[in-house]
């Protein structure tokens, strides 16, 4: 989301809170209205492209091992005609990732006649179409989406995860919302009273609710005062700041897990639970579920990605002259990680595993400063640089947008069966 959507808002009436801002601008020229009308009907009378009344459509569920090839065989199309969409759909979408439990559907034009078209559905926000025609062709197209804005408040009375669930919010918006304000909030010790202001994207496919986009401000109140981070984004910054214009985030994370536990701390005289002997602990322990995501904690390229009989599958990041990551045990590698790829801080690297020498699922952490192992967690990391001078002025100008709204926000109900959620 870029400052210049933030800067649209004032225009539609930033204050009006409890009502859907459609980040889309109406117009009340008549002609331009009956034009917009046509627009929704054609839209309607249309089904993944097809004209619905032209077409037969019929919606099917995926059963378990039941492959593509099964499907088409049985509607009567060619094995030829198969190996061609199989062979041809690994540049867009391949076939081999179909789900069990999911639906697809087929498109005739006659009720009883031979698929034109099958149709699948990855995900919310797009559909993937495969064409029998004489030269199989596939498409994957994106839906169109409608960004609203909402606002939500909340009291704390056991945790921030309690409170924002019992308000309606997702657990995906939760950890957009700790990600936004992770360096000024410690949100393992929460305490009761605290109060959260949170302005965020509501995202609507085909009238429905589909996922959140940006959370474009938040404010968190505790016994230290207000705490804001404010959503900034050009063709050169991008990401949550606070009223200064300083990265609400550090640089760099304190663990490459989400939901995890240390199970393991860095100790010179640690007691291997496998070899049975004394032998130096260099990283720390993250016990997490089998297919955690473990993302980099800071920028950097990509070292090494390896295997090793002592190490598992593992990455190795060089973030600067001083700083390097490793992140050993994994149960594979994320897609695109490779060596000399650089890679963004909170990036999905791998997955939780236990390769190597590992009694269970679990991220062993390694950390070098200067080309010494150390204890990440005793580190006192550099922060991160600010918005430059010359980007203030843009910066002040969405700052105030999304403050007019975030100021206005009423203030929770003191019980978390009453907490306010503003739509």
């Amino acid at each position: 989301m870029s400052s210049q959507k933030i800067y649209a808002f004032n225009a539609l009436g930033l204050v009006l809170l409890g009502v859907f801002i459609s980040v889309t601008l109406s117009s009340f020229n008549s002609n331009e209205s009956s034009h917009q009308k046509n627009e929704e009907e054609e839209q309607i009378s249309h089904l993944y492209g097809f004209e619905s009344d032209s077409y037969h459509f019929d919606t099917y569920k995926i059963e378990p091992n039941l492959y593509l090839s099964d499907i088409l065989l049985y509607e009567g199309i060619n094995f030829k005609k198969i190996v061609e969409i199989e062979n041809s759909s690994k540049e867009i979408f391949s076939t081999r990732n179909f789900k069990a439990g999911k639906n697809y559907t087929l498109v005739r034009k006659e009720e009883c006649g031979e698929p034109l078209c099958l149709v699948y559905e990855p995900d919310k926000f797009s559909y993937v179409q495969y064409f029998f025609n004489d030269k199989a062709t596939i498409q994957q197209v994106n839906k169109p989406v409608e960004t609203c804005i909402e606002t939500a408040s909340g009291i704390i009375e056991g945790s921030l995860w309690d409170a924002m669930i019992q308000s309606g919010l997702s657990p995906v918006l939760i950890d957009k919302m700790e990600d936004a304000l992770s360096s000024a909030v410690d949100f393992y010790h929460t305490q009761k009273g605290d109060k959260f202001y949170l302005m965020y994207e509501e995202l609507h496919v085909d009238g429905k609710k589909a996922g959140h986009g940006d959370v474009l401000g938040a404010k968190y109140t505790n016994d230290r005062g207000d705490h804001y981070a404010i959503y900034f984004e050009n063709e050169r910054y991008g990401g949550h700041y606070d009223l200064k214009g300083h990265p609400t985030k550090s640089q760099f994370l304190r663990a490459p897990v989400k939901y995890s536990r240390i199970s393991s701390r860095y100790n010179l005289r640690r007691f291997h639970p496998i070899k049975k002997r004394r032998i130096p602990h260099l990283g720390t322990d993250y016990a997490a579920a089998g297919g955690t995501p473990i993302f980099t904690v800071s920028d950097g390229v990509v070292e090494k990605v390896a295997f090793t009989r002592n190490n598992g599958k593992y990455v190795k990041i060089r973030h600067d002259k001083t700083y390097q990551s490793q992140y050993l045990h994994m149960s594979g590698f994320a897609k695109g990680i490779k060596k000399g790829v650089r890679v963004k801080q909170g990036q999905v690297i791998g997955y939780v595993g236990k390769t190597g020498l590992a009694t269970g699922n679990h991220v062993c952490f390694r950390f070098w400063k200067n080309g010494k192992q150390i204890n990440h967690l005793r580190e006192n990391f550099p922060p991160a640089d600010p918005l430059p001078t010359e980007q203030l002025p843009e910066f002040e100008q969405a700052k105030n947008d999304i403050m007019s709204i975030l100021v206005e926000i009423p203030e929770p109900a003191k019980s978390v069966n009453n907490l306010l959620l503003a739509e």
